[in-house]
């Protein structure tokens, strides 16, 4: 090998180890500058997070990885803090259904408990009663996405093959299936719901990880990293950058 080509090998590895040591400093940096901020919101030392305007937030969606859902204390103290904010509406989701399967046995006495009344909520919905607030705890899972929708679907047409508007060949082949009746079929499998406006997403994938895509036509999804280093001064920021931003719903 020639002295030359040498010379380049050793100095395009020592720009690489340098652009690499860089990278790593400005990640650490980064990592530390959050860790600083989140305390301080937790403390209540930066004024502007003190007061957090959560009239947007009507429904709020928490997306898990399956493998972190099973850390059931962090769930736990991630509604704690939900509740304490003052957040109405929460819905878990993770798409093996492992927390549908945790909070399962409380939903099914909660809905006996409440059988006589007439609520227009869904049958995965359970109401968490506090102190001083109270909250909606909705779980799904994976089988309330595809299955959700092929249920709807199966209803809308025996729907349109039953119906009595739908006798006549004529009106059945110029027969248009609308928004509202979709909305209607869900409902009807149980696979409806509130549209989250605010959709937090732990674990590694910054995406929704197969929440049901009809329920976030307008929702402002946020990546909060690793359940197990979640936050509260992560959240507040979260709600407090969701009350900042501007949504014109296509208008």
């Amino acid at each position: 090998m020639s002295l030359p080509s040498t010379i380049i090998k050793l100095i395009l590895g020592l720009l690489w180890c340098i652009i690499h040591v860089v990278i790593s400093l400005f990640s650490l940096c980064s990592h530390l500058m959050f860790n600083l901020e989140c305390y301080l919101i937790s403390s209540g030392l930066l004024r502007k997070y003190r007061n957090l305007q959560l009239s947007r937030v009507k429904c709020l969606a928490i997306v898990v990885d399956s493998r972190e859902a099973k850390n059931t204390v962090k769930i736990n103290q991630l509604l704690c803090w939900l509740k304490t904010l003052g957040v109405k509406y929460v819905c878990l989701y993770d798409i093996d259904g492992v927390l549908k399967k945790f909070f399962e046995p409380s939903m099914n006495s909660s809905r006996d408990d409440n059988s006589g009344d007439d609520l227009d909520v869904c049958a995965n919905v359970k109401a968490l009663d506090c102190s001083h607030r109270e909250m909606t705890l909705e779980c799904i899972s994976g089988s309330d996405g595809k299955e959700g929708i092929a249920k709807a679907a199966n209803l809308l047409c025996s729907t349109f093959l039953n119906g009595d508007r739908y006798t006549h060949e004529s009106v059945k082949s110029e027969s248009v299936f609308t928004e509202t009746d979709m909305a209607s079929a869900l409902n009807s499998v149980g696979c409806g719901g509130p549209e989250p406006d605010l959709l937090l997403v732990y674990g590694p994938a910054r995406c929704h990880l197969g929440f049901p895509a009809w329920r976030l036509r307008y929702t402002e999804i946020m990546h909060m990293g690793p359940l197990k280093s979640m936050k509260y001064g992560a959240v507040v920021k979260a709600f407090y950058n969701f009350s900042k931003k501007y949504q014109n719903y296509g208008k």
